[in-house]
């Protein structure tokens, strides 16, 4: 008869080699399951938590906060999420690398670029499924995601639309303009968000960066004059510090990592709009030069919600 410690050693490394096979997220010890699924429904209702990521913060908050107002719930009402997954897997494509490039660092050089690309997997992948690039790695522990080759199953959260970079902006159609007409956009510089909503009635909710104390999102009454996917950006340093035109400017080419994002939505106040960023991060964290600032996931979300001559109310 063999030894307990040998018969224990057997049988522990028989459970190790069935479960070999079995992938399972790791889950970080600072989220929660039930709170990355809060974040994912309300994600997919157009209610922007921030970061998906299983941290309740403020966004997610005010997020569920203004989904139970829309849709005149009591103040305890939570969603059933027994039946939502809260993780996914994603397999990494050669499309996916081949987007893919290198950024400068000064205006003066990335003037020079053709495009301003995601310089990372880790950077893509990130914010194709609404989280950050910290919640990514830590779904994947010892994986280096950014040296993974095509055909890499990777664990991500399981996000109702991804931010499909590689089909934007033709699978995101503005609405009519008529139903961008009847939609009034309103932006509140203190609770950092921005909210739609059609004949009175609340339809979704962002959180944003409004500018900074320093160069504040102008108050007041305002429209949206146009909404362009991967804008070209003026970069002029006397309009970022004093808002004043000058000579000594350079064109940055589109892409995900411009000082815009992939959209710019222009108010009639010149140099002032609504557009993405290359830092989701930072979002009502840092501050703007008087632009509201929205996620790139968010702003792809927001262009079918708006169009030309959109009211846009800033409070």
């Amino acid at each position: 008869m063999k030894p307990l410690h040998l018969l224990l050693t057997a049988v522990l490394a028989l459970l190790l080699a069935a479960c070999a096979g079995i992938h399972q997220p790791a889950r970080p010890s600072s989220t929660h399951p039930d709170i990355l699924k809060q974040q994912i429904f309300l994600d997919s209702q157009n209610f922007g938590p921030g970061v998906v990521d299983g941290r309740l913060g403020e966004f997610t908050r005010k997020a569920m906060t203004n989904y139970r107002r829309a849709n005149a719930l009591p103040a305890e009402w939570m969603p059933d999420t027994t039946a939502t997954p809260s993780h996914t897997t994603y397999l990494i494509t050669a499309r996916d690398w081949e987007i893919l490039g290198p950024n400068a660092d000064e205006p003066e050089d990335q003037a020079k670029q053709s495009k301003m690309p995601y310089t990372t997997l880790l950077e893509f992948l990130s914010e194709r499924f609404h989280t950050t690039q910290k919640f990514l790695r830590s779904l994947n522990p010892g994986l280096n995601i950014n040296n993974a080759p095509p055909g890499t199953t990777i664990t991500v959260p399981a996000v109702a639309r991804p931010f499909d970079y590689h089909a934007y902006p033709s699978s995101y159609p503005a609405p009519s303009a008529a139903t961008a007409k009847t939609r009034h956009v309103i932006v509140n510089l203190r609770a950092k968000l921005l909210t739609i909503h059609e004949n009175d009635r609340l339809i979704a909710s962002f959180p944003i960066t409004p500018g900074s104390s320093e160069h504040p999102a102008p108050a007041g009454e305002w429209r949206i004059v146009g909404a362009v996917p991967f804008p070209w950006f003026r970069y002029d340093l006397g309009v970022l510090k004093r808002g004043e035109r000058t000579e000594d400017f350079h064109n940055l080419p589109p892409g995900p990592n411009s000082p815009v994002g992939i959209l710019w939505a222009g108010l009639n106040r010149p140099g002032i709009g609504i557009h993405g960023t290359p830092v989701p991060d930072t979002i009502g964290r840092a501050g703007s030069h008087g632009c509201i600032r929205l996620s790139n996931w968010d702003a792809a979300t927001f262009r079918t919600l708006v169009g030309k001559n959109t009211a846009v109310t800033i409070r």
